[in-house]
């Protein structure tokens, strides 16, 4: 048992933590469900009592939306002023980092902790900002709803149907010193909704049509409560490990499933996942591998991991410990975890036995704060004799090789022949410890059998040899039989210990080279830099360790199957369906499997951090050898770190692929915006000789204008050409800024319908805007540009007579998509998304005039405004081209005949 002392090293590590933790600022999060509950509000108040206390407050920066009673609150509080940025076009305020710093105050008010900085801040997220200023030693009062969280982030979107894009890494909530929860029953914050405490009252119709439903935010505020009870869990499991605190605080309901070798462990595993999943609470799984546990055989310790195996499919986290005394692992492992509900398998009576404590008893015993619940054994199938048996029997034990018997009996001999000399010379005490120093020689060389053996043997040969009468078995003194007994039983002890210790140090030698093994499989794929050298490295450690052969198959960049086999396979029989079958569901197959156990291969899926990078299959001389459980979780490290390996040549890969085609890219803008420009005037010039061609007296001929007409079009697509070259190299550099401004999606429509006209002449031409489409915010010329490349690439792949349509509707609350779609041949197969890709063509043909820039540019457009372009194939044929714009807040207006404000609208 425990002392109850704390570990040193951990206390040290704690003391080097608190020293840096003392050097920096602390941050208190206000956590919510959703806007309007009051998170700002509550952080303000806190704020106002410590400055009351002579704290040191500066507002950094706070988003009071207009609610009077948070405005309020900030009066007679510093306020640190805004920087200004310039942002395409428009000068917006951002929080002044470098100010803070400056200033240094105790503590600084940070609003809406996920919130994207401008362009040209120095980091692109607030919480960053507050991450250095806490480095600074400032304290920071901020505020996240729970949407907000990284891992929390695609759950709300499920929930909500509207995905939030700024987001805080979870590492920064739970590394806060202190989390607030703001809490608001739904139906009081909708009633804050309707009365205009949150949104304007147009803004808040609208809300509470589309997010702020009720039943959104009663799961809402359910993982809101969640998240913080998750986070105060954890708290409580740092303080119980800093403060060595043995009891455990019933404070979470929680299981801990004990697993032994019986046959009632499965019964036991499905009972406890019941219980877990009908309180919704987790749960955990324990096997205590004791010493004599470790000789079981191989199928008994198979059915162990099985067993394993199905309480991690339940949902279970597992555990495998050793130690020799249960009751003690289980009890220091629950009180680790703090949980107090234990489930054991019932103990069969033995009445033999009458002194004998069970299991529960010892823990009852030992943990009186543990609540122990015993689960029945299956009595449609009466246990075996072997059933429960948590050792081997004496018998088993003392099997052992002839030549060991031998060898015993031998060092027996000697140690009588070598001590019949001694009986004049020394006391019988002192011959007593030569006879049993023999024994301790025969248990550290031959085991267990053989040094009982030598315990009788000594015994009857100190008796025969030494007592009086000499050279008889019979006894002069009864107290002699107490000595017989007593150096018997010392003897079988020494015996006993001796050959577990040996034991013990066999099995601890075998993982200190499996953790020597890992630690070399670690160090040479730290320094690998292909799959190759990967698949050799790993190919070395599945003969050492394992005495299989092994093959790599490897996924492909579109995160599919490959049947690429590395190294190349030889006479390995590799299965690519089943190899195809272990990667898809990412679940193992093969030899020693429930999968196509017939296989003599067995394939495990290379599941890496972010993906299945691919499958390893090996082929193991001996199959039972890598199904105990040292072995197979062995076996699963290795898997795992060759998957580690390969994500990591993987994203190396892709980090220099990116750097070189931005390298070529920025090359590549550079010599388009050169020549571009270059191109520019001989165009214009060339237009107008054109011009002036038609107008020269006297008149051209009929075939002169025609010919000068050819030339001055020519020019004009060549100049258009040009001119999208130096959109896309400004683009592309990042120089164009954006001239945005809140107006009517019609009047660019309009635009762009008549700068090609001619050349959509020929078409049939349909408009579909809805009348109450709302303002959008947008560079008019740009957003021209990308309908006009939309309609020139419509009426270049599609005959004369065919129909373009012109359309737009909201598409999510935030989001307003605009298209452009024909009904001619439609895209190529699988080029759906290559079509925006610089110098790309959607056909081959060289009669269709273009250099596959246009759709590049509208991508890159679409990119500067925030939103998103994809192509796609009509089910009716032809192409369809959409591109949305976000929706934003119209400006608020006064209308002409009376003074209230009023959202502006197209008319």
């Amino acid at each position: 048992m425990s002392d109850g002392r704390p570990d040193p090293d951990a206390l040290l590590e704690r003391i080097k933590e608190d020293e840096q933790r003392a050097a920096r600022g602390r941050l208190k999060v206000f956590f919510g469900a959703s806007a309007g509950v009051g998170k700002t509000y509550a952080m303000l108040s806190a704020a106002r009592a410590q400055a009351e206390q002579g704290v040191d407050l500066v507002v950094g920066v706070i988003e009071t939306h207009g609610r009077r009673e948070t405005e309020a609150l900030l009066t007679g509080l510093e306020r640190l002023p805004l920087k200004e940025l310039e942002y395409r076009g428009r000068v917006l305020r951002e929080f002044d980092l470098d100010g803070a710093l400056a200033r240094h105050p105790s503590l600084i008010l940070i609003d809406e902790l996920a919130h994207s900085n401008l362009t040209g801040s120095r980091h692109p997220k607030r919480w960053q900002d507050v991450e250095e200023l806490l480095s600074a030693g400032i304290d920071v009062y901020s505020t996240v709803n729970v949407q907000h969280l990284e891992t929390l982030n695609d759950v709300v979107g499920g929930i909500t149907g509207i995905r939030v894009w700024e987001t805080v890494p979870d590492h920064v909530f739970d590394a806060a010193d202190e989390v607030v929860l703001v809490d608001l029953a739904p139906d009081e914050l909708l009633q804050r909704l309707k009365e205009g405490k949150v949104y304007l009252p147009h803004q808040a119709e609208r809300a509470i049509q589309n997010f702020f439903r009720k039943g959104n935010l009663i799961a809402l505020r359910e993982l809101a409560l969640r998240r913080t009870a998750d986070r105060v869990d954890r708290q409580m499991l740092d303080y119980r490990r800093d403060q060595s605190v043995a009891p455990v605080w019933q404070t979470r309901e929680s299981v801990l499933a004990c697993i032994g070798p019986g046959e009632s462990a499965e019964r036991i595993i499905r009972r406890a996942a019941r219980i877990a999943a009908r309180d919704d609470v987790p749960w955990h799984a324990l096997y205590v591998e004791t010493p004599s546990l470790q000789r079981r055989s191989r199928a008994q310790r198979q059915c162990i991991l099985k067993r394993l195996k199905l309480a991690q499919e339940l949902g279970a986290e597992t555990a495998t410990l050793s130690g020799g005394d249960p009751v003690e692992v289980v009890i220091g492992y629950a009180r680790s975890h703090n949980l107090f509900r234990i489930l054991l398998g019932r103990d069969h009576p033995r009445r033999w036995r009458p002194w004998y404590r069970s299991f529960a008893d010892r823990i009852g015993g030992q943990a009186p704060e543990l609540e122990v619940m015993l689960v029945a054994h299956d009595e449609a199938r009466p246990p075996s004799p072997d059933q429960d048996r948590t050792d081997e029997s004496w018998l088993e034990r003392l099997k052992a090789p002839w030549r060991s018997y031998a060898m015993s009996l031998l060092i027996c001999a000697t140690a009588a022949v070598a001590t019949a000399p001694l009986h004049s010379m020394f006391d019988l005490a002192n011959i007593a410890m030569l006879f049993l120093l023999a024994v301790v020689v025969v248990a550290a060389r031959y085991g267990l059998g053989p040094s009982v053996m030598a315990s009788f043997l000594n015994v009857a040969a100190f008796d025969f040899l030494h007592v009086s009468p000499r050279f008889s078995f019979s006894i002069s003194d009864i107290q002699y039989l107490l000595t017989f007994v007593v150096m018997l039983g010392v003897g079988l002890v020494i015996a006993q210990l001796t050959t577990g210790m040996k034991y013990q140090a066999r099995v601890a030698s075998r993982r200190e080279r499996r953790a020597r093994a890992l630690y070399e499989l670690s160090r040479d794929l730290s320094g690998a830099l292909l799959p190759e050298q990967i698949a050799q490295i790993g190919q070395r450690f599945a003969e050492s360790e394992f005495g299989a052969r092994s093959v790599i198959m490897l996924a492909n960049d579109s995160e599919r199957f490959s049947a690429l086999v590395l190294p190349a396979p030889g006479e390995l029989p590799v299965d690519v369906g089943i190899g195809k079958w272990a990667f898809d569901h990412g679940a193992e197959a093969g030899c020693g499997t429930d999968t196509l156990p017939g296989s003599p291969l067995l394939y495990l899926p290379l599941q890496a951090p972010m993906r299945v990078r691919g499958v390893l299959a090996l082929e193991p001389r001996d199959p039972r050898q890598i199904m105990v459980p040292e072995q197979r979780r062995l076996l699963d490290t290795f898997a795992r770190l060759i998957a580690i390996a390969l994500e990591r040549v993987h994203y190396v890969e892709v980090a220099q692929t990116t750097t070189l085609q931005m390298e070529s890219e920025r090359l590549r803008n550079a010599f388009l915006a050169a020549i571009s420009h270059d191109l520019r005037t001989p165009l214009t010039a060339l237009v107008g000789l054109a011009d002036a061609l038609a107008m020269t007296r006297p008149p051209p001929t009929a075939e002169q204008a025609e010919l000068a007409a050819a030339m001055r079009e020519e020019a004009l697509r060549m100049s258009s050409l040009v001119n999208n070259l130096l959109d896309m190299a400004r683009l592309q550099s990042g120089s164009v800024r954006l001239n945005r401004q809140w107006q009517p999606l019609e009047e660019v429509v309009g635009s762009a319908l008549g700068a090609v006209h001619s050349i959509i002449a020929g078409h049939r031409v349909r408009v579909d805007l809805p009348g109450d489409l709302p303002l959008l915010e947008f560079d008019a010329v740009l957003i021209e540009r990308v309908l006009v490349n939309l309609l020139e690439n419509a009426a270049k792949y599609t005959p004369p007579g065919s129909r373009i349509g012109i359309g737009a509707a909201p598409a999510t609350p935030d989001r307003i998509e605009i298209w452009v779609e024909d009904n001619g041949p439609g895209l190529p197969v699988g080029k759906e998304e290559a079509v925006f890709q610089t110098f790309e063509r959607g056909q081959t043909a060289g009669a269709t005039p273009g250099i596959g820039l246009g759709l590049a540019l509208c991508r890159a457009i679409m990119e500067a405004h925030g939103g998103t372009i994809r192509a796609e194939r009509r089910p009716a044929g032809g192409a369809r081209f959409v591109f949305s714009l976000p929706r934003g807040t119209p400006p608020v207006v006064e209308t002409a005949d009376e003074a209230s404000p009023v959202e502006a609208s197209p008319r």
